[in-house]
């Protein structure tokens, strides 16, 4: 069980898909193109089928169904290591033709294509390797990378929000009063998630929010963006330092925070993220959640997933901060 970057197109031979170029002699062809072509070739595992333009890079990768969700065109697997992109994982992907999900079923090994580009992800070419075990597990079964914590209600619109604290990017501590008189957008990421529409995008988001807010001539002053890590075993202040630096985070308003997990857990799972100290990240099933807090230090809005746009969270942070 392996994952490897791969280049060329899969085709079906007797009704099975398979991987690589087709008839042998195209081998000799490539060679002969890539010596006439020379040093301004692409770099092999990358090619403009993107719509935008941008390259794409193909992975090969295998892992497990958990669940099916044709309707918003996604499975949700639990992969292998994707050596030199990404560790092993467990996160919904999308699929751009849901004919790719007909015949699956939670449980079947699989294996596929995954395609990214800067800033998009998808997966296609789907194979079948092994088939789900039917069992009669219990109907209470805990879902994968999902521990319930009765002592921590999920919050809502108008509550207040626990005074969580941390540890920042330059090592110093703090708590979420700290934050009292601003507008505050919340994330949560991990540094080494490197899948282009999960954390990529919403710390690209939280660097096109500042950009917005610091350019807006009559806008408020009174807000601050917070980036908190879900795995501060590994994002310690100075991780989270760099990766700040990598986002051109300000940090008169954008704060990057690892701290203890009796801190960081209830905060996550209150706002709605699958997540426990007891699982594994390969475990979790990776989802997105974004808070507005207002001023006063109660909960204004949660922005499920990535949806939501840099123009949505820099108006919203906006009315927070002037306290309607």
């Amino acid at each position: 069980m392996h994952a490897r970057r791969i280049q060329g197109s899969a085709e079906r031979r007797g009704g099975v898909r398979r991987w690589g170029p087709g008839a042998g002699g195209l081998w000799g062809v490539l060679a002969l193109a890539v010596l006439l072509l020379g040093p301004g070739c692409k770099r092999p595992g990358a090619d403009p089928a993107a719509a935008s333009g941008e390259s794409v890079t193909n992975y090969d990768v295998r892992g497990v169904v958990l669940s099916l969700k044709p309707e918003e065109k996604s499975l949700v697997v639990r992969h292998e290591e994707i050596p030199g992109y990404m560790m092993a994982m467990t996160m919904p992907l999308a699929v751009r033709d849901t004919n790719e999900l007909a015949g699956l079923h939670a449980g079947d090994g699989i294996r596929f294509r995954m395609r990214v580009t800067e800033t998009d992800g998808w997966i296609d070419q789907i194979q079948v390797v092994s088939n789900a075990l039917v069992t009669s597990a219990p109907t209470n079964a805990a879902l994968p990378g999902f521990r319930v914590l009765p002592n921590v209600p999920e919050l809502k619109p108008g509550d207040a929000v626990p005074n969580y604290n941390f540890t920042n990017q330059m090592g110093a501590r703090f708590d979420l009063a700290a934050f009292r008189g601003q507008a505050l957008a919340v994330t949560f990421v991990f540094t080494r998630c490197p899948y282009p529409l999960f954390c990529p995008r919403i710390s690209d988001h939280f660097e096109q929010t500042q950009r917005r807010l610091l350019e807006a001539k009559s806008g408020p002053t009174n807000w601050q963006l917070l980036t908190v890590t879900f795995d501060p075993e590994y994002d310690t202040p100075a991780t989270m330092r760099a990766y700040g630096a990598r986002w051109k985070a300000d940090p008169a308003h954008w704060t990057l925070a690892t701290g203890s997990m009796d801190q960081i857990e209830p905060f996550a799972v209150s706002s709605g993220l699958y997540f426990s100290r007891h699982v594994p990240i390969s475990e979790v099933n990776h989802n997105l959640r974004t808070l507005i807090i207002g001023p006063d230090g109660r909960l204004v809005k949660v922005y499920p997933g990535n949806e939501w746009t840099p123009a949505e969270l820099a108006a919203d942070l906006t009315q927070a901060a002037s306290g309607r």
